[in-house]
């Protein structure tokens, strides 16, 4: 399951939005499926693992009631391995795109955010997507296709502009 830890922290902090309950959550899921290993049929081990972080991180959640207002505290995306850049206006630029790109996912609904989140960033496929969430096949292309129609809508220069003055 190490392997996948990356992924599950990743999944993690995008469903709480929060970088320090998701540590916790990724360590809670870690020894649940420690616990529930005899359970594991030895399929998928990654969306396998993933599916319980989402199960997890759902319960803190519904415990905390806001599941329908949770938006992350650091879209700049703090849990992502810096990186260095030769030119330091490209690296401003990429940073200031990246910054965007992160706002415009946490202002997705949540279960768009989640399976973009799951296919874009963690790279699963849609069957796993579908084992991961629990939903239809068909459930799973719906929201991908309705949450991207929605980013492409929201990475307008409106909402770009609007996240650079933030910023200043």
């Amino acid at each position: 399951m190490l392997p996948h830890l990356d992924a599950a922290y990743n999944l993690a902090c995008w469903l709480t939005g929060n970088a320090d309950e998701a540590q916790d959550l990724t360590q809670e899921s870690f020894l649940k499926a420690f616990r529930h290993f005899h359970a594991f049929r030895g399929e998928n081990s990654r969306a396998w693992l993933l599916a319980i972080v989402r199960n997890v991180c759902y319960d803190w959640l519904q415990n905390r009631t806001f599941l329908s207002k949770i938006i992350p505290e650091n879209p700049d995306g703090e849990w992502d391995a810096p990186c260095n850049h030769y030119n330091p206006e490209l690296a401003t630029l990429r940073a200031d795109d990246k910054l965007i790109i992160n706002r415009a996912l946490a202002a997705l609904p949540f279960e768009f955010r989640e399976a973009i989140v799951l296919r874009e960033l963690e790279d699963c496929t849609y069957n796993e997507i579908s084992v991961i969430t629990g939903a239809p096949l068909g459930t799973v292309m719906s929201r991908l296709a309705r949450g991207r129609e929605q980013l492409r809508r929201l990475l307008t220069e409106d909402f770009k502009e609007e996240c650079r003055n933030a910023v200043r």
